[in-house]
């Protein structure tokens, strides 16, 4: 199923709340999708996973990973006082999902390579806690402005952050551009790269996979996010925009609208 349930968001303590929706495409050219994703409104959460392409069983790396964000995010809410932080239930949380995958291994070598990329957001009032490794991404569009939050664990972003007058349009075309050089599950360890921001009502979020923002960029991501209101039109349209541009990957996106709830 390409869509999630958009169930009545519940309002934080201070009114803010976010209205999400994700759409998923197998795309044109793979015969499985290995992209998962998850929305929980009550949680504030979004969590997008891009199974390791090449490799076998990326589907269940991707499937574990989610499973396992969204049960830490879960039973941490259940607690109180809420430590540890989000930032930190995230990143233990990828940190655990990657002995799972590798314990998998060890029951299915069948499974031996399986591994996946994976962007996890959560927000608590006007805090934004993400938790990222490999090259899927987090955008946060503020004041009509989009940005990139999260950093791409690639061959090509580590040739350009050691050199910023390299060839972009050579690079675009070099066999390892796609190569992801940290990923969970793949290695013994994996490293998860967290930023803390705020967000204001107004404020959107659009979380993708490298089928999307390969051939997408941001400019264009911010002329769809700014074009309509509804999280469900925008992720359709930024997934078919993909394809059409010619993505030859699973695509993924998954739209988030910071609104606030007022009580009546």
């Amino acid at each position: 199923m390409p869509y999630t349930p958009t169930p009545q968001p519940t309002p934080s303590d201070n009114g803010i709340v976010i209205r999400a929706f994700g759409y998923s495409d197998q795309g044109r050219f793979r015969s499985t999708n290995e992209d998962c994703f998850a929305i929980d409104h009550d949680l504030g959460l979004l969590v997008v996973a891009d199974g390791m392409g090449g490799h076998s069983a990326g589907d269940v790396a991707a499937r574990i990973t989610v499973d396992t964000i969204v049960d830490a995010v879960s039973d941490r809410c259940g607690t109180t006082p809420a430590v540890p932080s989000d930032a930190d239930v995230l990143r233990s949380a990828i940190q655990r999902a990657g002995e799972r995958i590798r314990d998998a291994v060890l029951v299915d070598r069948n499974r031996a390579g399986m591994g996946t990329t994976i962007v996890a957001a959560r927000v608590d009032g006007d805090r934004l806690s993400v938790a990222s490794a490999g090259d899927s991404r987090v955008y946060v569009l503020s004041d009509g402005n989009l940005r990139q939050l999260t950093k791409d664990d690639s061959w090509l972003a580590g040739v350009l952050a050691e050199d910023g007058d390299a060839d972009r349009f050579a690079l675009q075309h070099h066999p390892l551009r796609h190569a992801v050089t940290n990923a969970v599950g793949a290695t013994a360890k994996t490293i998860v790269h967290v930023v803390e921001t705020t967000v204001v009502p107004g404020d959107r979020l659009l979380l993708t996979t490298d089928g999307v923002h390969d051939v997408m960029d941001e400019w264009r991501l911010e002329q769809l996010l700014l074009e309509d209101d509804d999280p469900r039109t925008i992720a359709e349209n930024v997934v078919r925009s993909a394809l059409n541009r010619g993505s030859q990957d699973n695509c993924t996106a998954v739209v988030a609208a910071i609104t606030v709830c007022y009580s009546t």
